[in-house]
């Protein structure tokens, strides 16, 4: 009897022992794993944001970016899906955009704003809508203009803009080389869309590409004008820009600085204002051409998103 019960009691030391042996196996293996796990949970996405056009040729210009950058960014890993919104007039909007992200479970969003330079819709418009900012005069507008804000999930991380790099100036430098004939007796004529808020700053900008070009090209003149709602979407204010320049020069070479090819802009503006010149055929240079399609524009959007990505990865 006394054997028995000492039997019993070494089986239930043994089985004890190797109870606590799993135990800690499992516990170990769970600590070991936390850090893989914690990276595994990490989802990041890219989105690509825009203005949006009424224009179907503007749209496909930044709907072929995104086709054009995918599978180099796709192939370094860190991000999972990219999508491309647009900020106004069409959908997807950056709301439908990120409510897509949240359904996936994406944890991080890295938004690439194509966008030229400052304006109050890329330091006020868009973290507005994404949440990331409760200013009440966008928020207004944004109401006006029937443009959904939605605060997403995931954490959102907005990176600079296009002329925090030289890329404009080089992109003009090209077309300029591509129909410049003269240069000697060319004046260079910049149209942008403009902004009033930011009137100074795209004065500076245009000032300062012109400048690059000048240098690089040998032409000795520029001026610049909108097509936007700053010049009311007015020809004349291209016309203005360009007889400026004819004022000291025999010919205009005249660039849109556009993000993409619009025809209301490059046309029905920049086109109806050139026409209002004196003798434009043989006093204006000029192609309806836009920014877009640009290799170095690829490349920066490229560049850019993965040096978010890595932030985002680091905890910065």
């Amino acid at each position: 009897m006394k054997k028995n019960i000492l039997k019993t009691i070494q089986k239930m030391i043994l089985l004890f022992a190797a109870v606590s042996t799993v135990f800690s196996i499992q516990s170990c293996s769970q600590e070991s794993k936390k850090p893989e796990e914690t990276k595994a949970e990490q989802k990041i996405g890219l989105l690509l944001v825009n203005h949006g056009s009424h224009s179907e040729t503007w749209r496909n210009a930044l709907l072929d970016l995104e086709k054009n950058v995918t599978d180099e960014i796709l192939k370094k890993g860190d991000i999972k899906g990219i999508k491309t919104a647009f900020m106004e007039y069409n959908e997807p909007s950056i709301a439908t955009r990120l409510k897509e992200f949240d359904k996936e479970g994406f944890t991080d969003i890295v938004l690439v704003p194509i966008f030229l330079t400052v304006s109050p819709h890329s330091f006020e418009d868009i973290p507005t809508i994404i949440g990331q900012k409760e200013d009440p005069q966008a928020m207004e507008m944004l109401k006006i203009e029937k443009i959904e804000r939605y605060t997403p999930k995931a954490k959102t991380h907005i990176t600079p803009l296009l002329d925090f790099t030289n890329i404009l100036e080089n992109n003009i430098l090209r077309r300029v080389e591509e129909i410049s004939k003269n240069p000697e007796k060319e004046g260079l004529v910049l149209i942008g869309y403009g902004d009033e808020s930011y009137d100074k700053e795209w004065g500076q900008l245009f000032d300062k590409v012109a400048e690059f070009v000048k240098e690089k090209k040998g032409i000795g003149a520029h001026s610049y004008g909108w097509c936007g709602h700053i010049a009311r979407y007015n020809p004349e204010e291209t016309t203005k820009a360009i007889n400026k320049v004819l004022e000291t020069k025999e010919t205009a070479v005249v660039i849109p600085v556009l993000v993409a090819h619009d025809e209301n802009f490059q046309i029905k503006i920049i086109g109806g204002g050139i026409q209002k010149v004196k003798n434009h055929t043989e006093k204006v240079i000029y192609r309806p051409d836009a920014i877009l399609p640009d290799k170095n524009i690829e490349k920066w959007v490229v560049d850019i998103t993965n040096e978010y990505a890595n932030k985002v990865k680091e905890g910065k």
